[in-house]
Parts: C-alpha cells; structure tokens; sequence
C-alpha cells in the first residue's frame, strides 16, 4: 500500500504532517519540532502492514531537513501499530545498498 504525507500545520518552530493512503484516508501522523540545533521526530501508524513504506518517507524527509543545518541532531519516536522502529536502521540499511 502507497502512502503520503499530506501536510496539516508547518511553522519555522514545527511541521504535523498526516500520513494518507491512495484514497486520502488517515492512517497515522508526524510531529517535527524544530530547536536550535535538534530535531525532533514523532510519529505514530496504525496500519501494521506498512512499516517498510513508512521508514521510506519519514527517513528522506528528516535527511532532507538535516542538511538545512549541518550540526542538527536528530531524535525519533515512531511507531507502526505497537512496534517501535528506528531510522537508523533505515540509514544502515540504505549505505547497505550502496555497497
């Protein structure tokens, strides 16, 4: 299943992004608060079944804002249904590819 991000609020102190599928139904959310030199990354999906697409939109937009300010830091809590998962093992598995 396609998902997307359809944009609700974004502000230069935060963004609140829905994530939608194809027909535009709700499926979860995205919090990014901005602070001098951190990032912070909340996120939160209901449908289990997407966790690989998820990783796959949230991980090239957080890398997209990071290369604003070079010295960010970037924190993240996402989970799809009740499981945690990590952005770093979206980048590992990304310079994985590379190889």
């Amino acid at each position: 299943m396609e998902i997307y991000f359809s944009p609700e609020v974004i502000t230069p102190q935060f963004q609140i992004l829905n994530v939608v599928n194809g027909q535009e139904k709700a499926l979860g959310n995205v919090a990014l608060l901005f602070d001098e030199k951190k990032l912070y990354v909340y996120g939160i999906l209901e449908e289990e079944g997407v966790s690989e697409n998820f990783k796959d939109i949230v991980y090239p937009y957080v890398k997209g804002l990071a290369k604003a300010k070079p010295d960010l830091e970037v924190y993240s809590c996402l989970y799809v249904g009740c499981e945690q998962i990590s952005l770093n093992d979206a980048e590992n598995e990304k310079e994985e590819e590379k190889k």
